[in-house]
Formats: C-alpha cells, sequence, structure tokens
C-alpha cells in the first residue's frame, strides 16, 4: 500500500492561539500523532509530559507530549502530539483517526468516514 498524507492543523489546548498546519503521513502503526518540536513550540505549544515510544525500527527513545485539538478532513478531535525531532516528518496516528470515525481503504489508498463510530 501507498502513502496517504492528509492536510492537519493543530493547536495546543494550553497555547495561545497559533495553529501549525501541515501536510501528515497517516501512520495507522502509531498510536500518537507527531510533529517537528520548533513548530509546536512556534505555536505556544509546551510539553505537558513525556512517554516511551517503541519506533519502527525497534529501538525505544522519551519524547515529550502535548495535549492539543487536531482538525483534519472536518473533524475536530483532540490528543497527544509528540514533540518530535525538527527534521521528522509530521504523523497522524490511529488514535485521532479513530476518534473521529476515519479509517484507511487500503483498495483507493485514501480515507474514509465510517457512517458512525462504533460504541460496542
Amino acid at each position: 500500500m501507498g502513502f496517504v498524507r492528509v492536510t492537519v492543523a493543530i493547536k495546543g489546548l494550553r497555547a495561545g492561539n497559533g495553529t501549525y498546519a501541515a501536510e501528515f503521513l497517516v501512520d495507522t502503526g502509531a498510536t500518537d500523532s507527531l510533529a517537528p518540536a520548533s513548530a509546536l513550540r512556534r505555536i505556544g505549544m509546551e510539553p505537558v509530559g513525556t512517554t516511551s515510544y517503541e519506533l519502527a525500527n525497534g529501538t525505544v527513545e522519551r519524547y515529550p507530549f502535548g495535549l492539543a485539538q487536531i482538525d483534519f478532513m472536518g473533524e475536530t478531535t483532540a490528543g497527544r502530539v509528540i514533540f518530535g525531532p525538527d527534521d521528522a516528518e509530521p504523523l497522524l496516528g490511529v488514535t485521532a483517526l479513530e476518534s473521529v470515525g476515519i479509517t484507511i481503504d487500503p483498495a483507493n489508498r485514501t480515507l474514509k468516514k465510517l457512517p458512525a463510530i462504533p460504541l460496542k
């Protein structure tokens, strides 16, 4: 399957009124979303904690995270955004996708909205 990207806007829940908008790689293997730390700090976001994350290559790294409003595809959710390396590609994690009922259609390599969010 090819790469799926979507335009995402991040706004810190505790931050001023800055917004970081960019094309994010949809990563269903990632729980949380990630953006370059310098971009998040530029909009006034500050970390609220630090967590260990297992990377794709199997190594474990500790990264700070903040809490943010996450907007994409006409939907709004909130969640953790990792303060990643400044050269990191922004990632949209599966928690944000699932919380608004969006899934990946592997046949068409597109995101699609479910008719309803499961509560079962």
